[in-house]
C-alpha cells in the first residue's frame, strides 16, 4: 500500500501555479505546501500588527480558489502550514471560500504552537510542533488541514501516520517519513533546483528551466521513493536528493517533536529514471524539549552603496569612509552599529563602465529610526561634490527600515498545548511524546582509508564536490558531498575544520563543527554566528548563506589528478 504525497510550495512566494500542476500532472493522495521560514514568521507578525485578522499566507488562499475543485474531484487531501500565526483564521477563510464556490470540504486545523504571550517583547514566538495533530485531523475525515508552526517534515509524517495507522513510538517508520518530508519541503530543490552540478546536468540534456515539484511514494515500513510527475522538468537522482538531505541539517541526529531521525542510516539508490529510493532509516525517541522560534524587532537599519570606478579603488573607499565617519561623528546622534563592505567586482582595462566598478556598501543600525534615516542620508548626499572622482550611489538612502532578530529557545514538550481542531469543531488534545532522549552527537564514525599518494593539481573544490548551504538562525550550515568512494576517501581526510577555515576566512574566529555522514559520502559543517542575529537582521552580503556552499566550491586546493 503506497501513499503518494506531493509538494506544491517550498516557501512563501514559490511558483503560484504549482498547486494546479501537481493536481493535474499525475496520481496523488496528499498535497502539501510549506510556506513558513524564520523570516516569514517575522513578515506575518508585522502583517498581524496592522491587521489582527491577518497572519497567514494569503497566496495559499488564492491558489486554493483556483484549485479547490480539482482537489475535490481527485480526492486529494491538502495539508499546509500556510496558517502561519493564525491557522484558525485561515481555516475559516477556506470554509468561506468553499461555501462561495459550492464545494463541500471538511477543514480542520491545529493550534497550540503560539507561545508569544509567554515571551514578552517578541513579535511572534512559536513552538515547532509534530505531525500527530495533523494525523488526528485526517483520521477524523478532514479534506484540508491548516497548521501554524510545525516542523517542515510534519506535513508528511502527519498524513503518513494517519494513512498507515502509525502510533507514537514507531520510530523507524516515523524517521523514514521525516526524511521524506525533509526532501520534499523545499520543493524543486529536490528535482534539480539550486543544484551544484546543474551545468553538467544541462549538458546531459536535462531541462532545468522549470523543474517539476517532487513527490514521495511512501510505504508502510517508512521507506519511500522520491520522484516527480511524468513529463515535468528537472530530474531526481541520488545527487539532487543528497543535496536536499544536507540542506539546513547538522549532525547524524535530526531531531523533531515525534522522532529523532538518524541521517547516518539513510541509504539511497537509483530506482529508475527520476526515481530515488530511500530506505534503512532508523529513528530514536525525540528530545524532551521543543524548539521555539522567537522573532522580535531589533531596531532600524539603512544602507547606501557607493560606486567606485576605475583606478585607485582602495584609496577611493578609504576617502569616503573617512568622510562619512567624520560626518556621522558630528551628527546629533551616531548609529550604534556601522558596517562597511567593499566588493571588488571591478576588472582592469574593462570594456564597460559597470565592469570597471566596485561597490562599497555601508549599513547602519540603531534603535532610533531617525538616527539611521536623516543622519545617514544627509551625510551621504552632502558628499556628492566633495568626495572621490566619479562619486555616485546606486540609490539615495531613504528612511530607516525596521529589521528583525531571530532567536531560538527550548521548552519542555508538556508545556505546549498541541491541539487538533476537527472539522466539526471538536478539540482533541495531542499528548507530548511519552519517551524522550536528550539529544547528543553520536560517536564520530571511522574515517575511510586515505587515497594513496599521487600527483595533484591546484583546482576548485567544486570540480569534485557538490555543496548546499543555508541558515538556521544566526548559524550557517554547509553540506558537502561527493559521488564516488575514491572522492570520499580524499574529501574526508582533506576538508577538515582547519581547511574549511582557510577556505572561508569569515569563519576563522567562529566555532565550526564538522559532521561525517559516510553513507551519503558527505560532510556537514555548522558555522556558528556567521549570520549575526539571523536573516532578518541582514548581517552579511548573503544573509541566509544560500551561496556560502558555492563560494566554498570555488576555492582552490590541491586535488588528486585521479579525481579530476
Amino acid at each position: 500500500m503506497t501513499l503518494r504525497i506531493g509538494n506544491a510550495s517550498g516557501f512563501y512566494g514559490d511558483r503560484f501555479d504549482a498547486m494546479r500542476e501537481m493536481l493535474t500532472g499525475g496520481e496523488l493522495d496528499v498535497l502539501t505546501g510549506d510556506y513558513l521560514a524564520e523570516l516569514t514568521m517575522l513578515i506575518l507578525g508585522r502583517d498581524r500588527l496592522k491587521d489582527p485578522g491577518a497572519g497567514y499566507a494569503r497566496t495559499f488562499l488564492r491558489q486554493l480558489e483556483d484549485c479547490l475543485g480539482l482537489a475535490h474531484e481527485r480526492s486529494v487531501k491538502i495539508v499546509t502550514n500556510a496558517g502561519g500565526l493564525n491557522p484558525a483564521g485561515l481555516a475559516d477563510a477556506v470554509r468561506k471560500l468553499a461555501d462561495r464556490l459550492g464545494i463541500p470540504v471538511r477543514v480542520a486545523h491545529t493550534e497550540g504552537d503560539d507561545l508569544t504571550a509567554a515571551h514578552p517583547g517578541s513579535l511572534a514566538a512559536h513552538a515547532y510542533l509534530g505531525g500527530f495533530g495533523i494525523a488526528e485531523c485526517l483520521r477524523a475525515g478532514a479534506d484540508i488541514v491548516v497548521t501554524g508552526r510545525v516542523t517542515d517534515a510534519a506535513l508528511v509524517t502527519g498524513p503518513a501516520a494517519a494513512h498507515f495507522g502509525w502510533q507514537p513510538g514507531e520510530y523507524d517508520r516515523l524517521a523514514g517519513a521525516v526524511v521524506a518530508g525533509h526532501v520534499l519541503e523545499c520543493g524543486t530543490q529536490a528535482t534539480g533546483g539550486n543544484y551544484a552540478f546543474f551545468a553538467e546536468a544541462a549538458a546531459a540534456g536535462r531541462d532545468l528551466r522549470r523543474p517539476g515539484f517532487p513527490l514521495a511514494e511512501l510505504h508502510e515500513d517508512g521507506s519511500c521513493v522520491i520522484t516527480k510527475h511524468p513529463g515535468t522538468g528537472g530530474f531526481a537522482d541520488i545527487g539532487t536528493v543528497t543535496a536536499q538531505l544536507l540542506y539546513e541539517t547538522g549532525g547524524a541526529r535530526y531531531a523533531g517533536p515525534d522522532v529523532t531521525a538518524r541521517l547516518d542510516t539513510v541509504r539511497l539508490r537509483q530506482d529508475g529514471p527520476d526515481r530515488v529510493r530511500i530506505e534503512g532509516v532508523r529513528g530514536e525517541a525525540p528530545p524532551p524539549t521543543l524548539k521555539v522560534g522567537r522573532n522580535r524587532l531589533g531596531g532600524f537599519r539603512n544602507e547606501v552603496v557607493f560606486v567606485l570606478t576605475g583606478l585607485d579603488i582602495e584609496a577611493k573607499a578609504a576617502l569616503v569612509q573617512e568622510q562619512l565617519g567624520d560626518a556621522l561623528a558630528l551628527a546629533k546622534s551616531r548609529p550604534s552599529e556601522i558596517r562597511w563592505e567593499l566588493a571588488r567586482a571591478d576588472h582592469p582595462d574593462a570594456d564597460t563602465e559597470e565592469t570597471a566598478s566596485a561597490l562599497l556598501r555601508l549599513v547602519v543600525r540603531d534603535r532610533d529610526e531617525e538616527t539611521v534615516g536623516r543622519a545617514l542620508s544627509g551625510a551621504a548626499v552632502e558628499l556628492a561634490l566633495a568626495s572621490y572622482p566619479g562619486f555616485h550611489v546606486l540609490a539615495p538612502p531613504g528612511k530607516g527600515a525596521p529589521y528583525g532578530v531571530f532567536e531560538d529557545a527550548y521548552v519542555p514538550q508538556g508545556e505546549v498545548p498541541h491541539m487538533a481542531v476537527l472539522h466539526d469543531g471538536r478539540r482533541i488534545p495531542v499528548p507530548p511524546a511519552k519517551d524522550t532522549l536528550v539529544l547528543q552527537d553520536p560517536p564520530e564514525p571511522p574515517l575511510p582509508e586515505p587515497l594513496p599518494a599521487g600527483p595533484t593539481r591546484r583546482a576548485p573544490l567544486g570540480l569534485v564536490a557538490g555543496a548546499r548551504s543555508g541558515d538556521k538562525g544566526g548559524n550557517a550550515n554547509v553540506g558537502v558531498w561527493v559521488r564516488s568512494d575514491e572522492a570520499w576517501r580524499w574529501l574526508a581526510h582533506t576538508l577538515t575544520v582547519g581547511t574549511f577555515r582557510e577556505l572561508i576566512p569569515e569563519s576563522q574566529e567562529l566555532t565550526v563543527t564538522r559532521h561525517l555522514l559516510p553513507g551519503l559520502r558527505a560532510l556537514n559543517f555548522t558555522v556558528e554566528g556567521i549570520l549575526g542575529r539571523g536573516v532578518a537582521a541582514q548581517h552579511r552580503f548573503d544573509p541566509q548563506a544560500k551561496a556560502l556552499g558555492e563560494w566554498l566550491r570555488s576555492r582552490h586546493l590541491d586535488i588528486p589528478e585521479a579525481l579530476l
